[in-house]
């Protein structure tokens, strides 16, 4: 395996690495280890044969075709209990980049970025703890950028093509997404919180109004109430009842196609 060093400005504390191929980028970074570690490293990859989404889901990308990239960082300061800023702060960079592009992009609870009810990008994110404190953070991102045809069971993907008919460059996405994830993650290192809250609240897909969901109990009807620090969401359903989930307790009952 092969790769070359690139910075995407001339800050000592970053470092980007840039993979022809990998299993996957986020593997690739919880293995990295580097003789000067960086405060963030940035791999790429144009290809990988072992992309991981959510619950050891594959993720499908092209060759070439797509923005395939983890993020390695080291928010010590960060208590454990609100891990969940850091996935707040990297759904918001991708949503209001993918939406200088194309409206209706919106953030789906915990982390999936949607156009309209079709999934264009994922998010998978690992966090190493150390007591209170998060010692480390891989973010692994798959944004659905020039691929045409998708072939897999996934039931909703889409991508910047299928959408605009015209093939983006892909640096200047991750340029832009990376610059506004190091914006709010320095937000996030001084305290300053309540503008990611705020925004991703706004940013929410079916932010607004009753939509159906499915629990262990069976599909009712519920409105988005709050997202609490933790992560957690709570719902209130038709009869006035709060109802409050960890993810991958409740399901979003999308549109059938």
């Amino acid at each position: 395996m092969t790769y070359a060093l690139h910075t995407l400005d001339d800050s000592p504390w970053f470092e980007w690495i840039e993979l022809a191929e990998t299993d996957s980028t986020n593997a690739f970074l919880k293995n990295y280890h580097p003789v000067a570690p960086k405060d963030m490293t940035l791999v790429t990859a144009d290809y990988q044969n072992a992309g991981k989404g959510q619950a050891d889901n594959t993720w499908e990308s092209e060759r070439g075709a797509n923005l395939l990239f983890s993020l390695l960082i080291h928010p010590v300061e960060i208590e454990a209990n609100r891990q969940f800023l850091l996935s707040q702060a990297i759904s918001l960079a991708i949503c209001e980049s993918l939406g200088q592009y194309v409206a209706d992009v919106r953030i789906k609870w915990p982390n999936d970025i949607y156009w309209r009810d079709r999934k264009i990008c994922g998010i998978l994110i690992e966090n190493l703890l150390m007591g209170k404190h998060i010692e480390t953070c891989v973010i692994g991102v798959g944004v659905n950028v020039n691929q045409k045809e998708f072939r897999s069971d996934a039931p909703n993907p889409v991508s910047l093509w299928q959408i605009t008919g015209k093939e983006t460059e892909r640096i200047f996405l991750l340029a832009d997404i990376v610059e506004r994830f190091k914006s709010y993650y320095g937000q996030i290192r001084r305290g300053q919180t309540g503008e990611i809250t705020g925004r991703y609240r706004q940013s929410l897909y079916r932010g607004e109004g009753f939509y159906p969901y499915e629990d262990n109990e069976g599909r009712f009807e519920a409105r988005v109430q709050a997202v609490e620090p933790t992560g957690h969401l709570v719902l209130c359903d038709r009869a006035g009842v709060l109802r409050r989930y960890a993810f991958k307790e409740v399901c979003f009952v999308l549109p059938v196609k």
